[in-house]
């Protein structure tokens, strides 16, 4: 809650106290913590690994990458052969892994990914037994070109919940505080050019993004989201689907008499501030990744193949 969200009635019996104000050193505190610093009551969750290698760093990447897609087929994400996640290579920032298509989210190992050039799409590397999705290269190419500073990873599937709201191409209400993560960062892709067959949808997605934003909506097609890690891009991806539908179910529920209660402009900035950190995002997804190994039987289940994969030709 930000520091103005104090009732002002405790404020005023306070003052009369002479005490000081909590909220002034809640605010004090906070200025000197780092998010999960802040969340964090006791030991300090972890943020974004770093790693000893390129090769290491691959392999986690990888790795969760799969687990993402796992979320998103328990998530019911699927709709045949439709959605992508791209993840830009550690070591090789002007290639990407994508999924392959036509494989099922809920299958899918690290050895199950492709390599490929951003700015031109050829196939360098990774598993080539079956194609990549070539509208998905044009969209996420063009979001990666777009932005090659901070993001990282690309999502986009054919959820319910993002298709039904899109339809509409209206931007998310601050409803409640998960959604506030979009506040001021998240867009409309307010036209439909069909089917991705040629770069220059992928080129006006890209352009509707922005260069701040976090997700994007598009209209009559779904939803799309970014991150620093993969990890962030697919939390993203799961929370805006699922404002997606909050927001469905209060417009069903506003048409019919009752009145909405908005967030403030203050208290969504507050909240994104503390909520919307690089760091924070990564942890955020971690309990659904963890749960994905689990339910796998161990990371290393959902690693396999890694080793295996074919050698990036630069």
């Amino acid at each position: 809650m930000a520091p103005s969200a104090t009732p002002q009635v405790l404020q005023d019996t306070l003052a009369l106290k002479g005490n000081k104000k909590p909220e002034d050193g809640i605010a004090k505190a906070a200025k000197q913590k780092t998010p999960l610093e802040a969340i964090s009551h006791g030991i300090i969750m972890p943020g974004i690994p770093s790693f000893p290698s390129y090769v290491a760093e691959r392999r986690h990447i990888l790795t969760h990458m799969a687990a993402t897609f796992r979320f998103f087929s328990r998530s019911g994400f699927t709709e045949g052969q439709s959605g992508h996640i791209s993840v830009r290579d550690p070591e090789y920032p002007s290639l990407m892994w994508m999924n392959p298509l036509g494989r099922h989210f809920g299958i899918l190992t690290a050895g199950d990914m492709i390599c490929l050039d951003i700015e031109t799409g050829r196939v360098v590397g990774g598993n080539t037994s079956r194609p990549a999705n070539a509208a998905g290269y044009l969209i996420h190419s063009a979001v990666h070109k777009r932005r090659p500073d901070d993001i990282h990873a690309v999502c986009h599937a054919h959820s319910n919940a993002g298709r039904a709201w899109s339809v509409f191409a209206r931007p998310l209400e601050m409803l409640n505080q998960d959604v506030c993560n979009f506040y001021n960062a998240h867009a409309v892709y307010a036209r439909y050019g069909g089917i991705v067959f040629g770069a220059e949808e992928g080129e006006h997605i890209a352009e509707a993004l922005g260069a701040h934003n976090k997700g994007v909506i598009l209209m009559n097609h779904g939803l799309l989201t970014v991150g620093g890690t993969v990890d962030e891009a697919g939390f993203m991806f799961g929370l805006m689907d699922r404002a997606c539908e909050m927001q469905l179910q209060v417009e069903a529920a506003a048409a019919n008499g009752l009145a909405k209660n908005i967030i403030s402009d203050e208290e969504a900035a507050y909240n994104f501030k503390w909520a919307s950190e690089k760091n924070a995002l990564y942890r955020e997804a971690q309990p659904d990744i963890e749960f994905e190994f689990e339910m796998a039987g161990g990371e290393d289940v959902v690693a396999r193949g890694f080793e295996t994969l074919r050698p990036l030709e630069l």
